[in-house]
C-alpha cells in the first residue's frame, strides 16, 4: 500500500489529473476547513452498462473527523444533482468489497451491484471491487 501511494499521490500526478479536462474536482467545505472532495469523469462507459452517458465517481472522500455530520451525504447529493444537470443517465464507481460502511451507504442510495472489478495496488497484489450502479 505505502508503494501505491507515493506511486499515486505525488503532487505532481494531482497536477496532471487537474489539468486533465475530464477530470472534475469538487472540494467540500465546512466551517472553513476543507472536509472532503470528489472526483467525477462525465461520459464515462461502464462494463454491464449500454448507456453512453454515464458519470464514473472515481473518488468521494470525507476526513475521517467529518464523519457523522451529515456533510458526505451533501456533497454525493451534489455530484448526482450535477450529473442530472449535464443530462447524464446513471453514475457508476467501484468501492471494495470489505468496505461494507460505504456498500450498505450506495445501497441505501440505490445503487445496484453489476460486476467486479479488481483494484491494482502493486504488481503482486489487487483488491477485489464491487462495481455499482445507480440508473436516474
Amino acid at each position: 500500500m505505502d508503494t501505491y501511494i507515493a506511486n499515486n499521490f505525488k503532487e505532481s500526478h494531482f497536477i496532471k489529473e487537474l489539468e486533465s479536462t475530464e477530470n472534475e474536482y469538487y472540494l467540500l467545505e465546512y466551517k472553513n476547513k476543507t472536509a472532503g472532495y470528489s472526483k467525477i469523469i462525465f461520459n464515462k462507459t461502464c462494463k454491464g452498462v449500454l448507456a453512453k452517458n454515464i458519470t464514473y465517481m472515481s473518488r468521494l472522500y470525507l476526513l475521517e473527523e467529518f464523519y457523522g455530520l451529515g456533510i458526505g451525504k451533501k456533497l454525493f447529493a451534489f455530484n448526482i444533482a450535477l450529473c442530472k444537470d449535464n443530462n447524464q443517465a446513471g453514475i457508476w464507481l467501484n468501492v471494495w468489497v470489505e468496505n461494507k460502511k460505504a456498500i450498505q451507504f450506495y445501497e441505501k442510495s440505490g445503487f445496484k451491484i453489476i460486476g467486479k472489478s479488481d483494484f491494482q495496488i502493486s504488481e503482486t497484489h489487487s483488491n477485489p471491487n464491487h462495481i455499482m450502479y445507480l440508473e436516474f
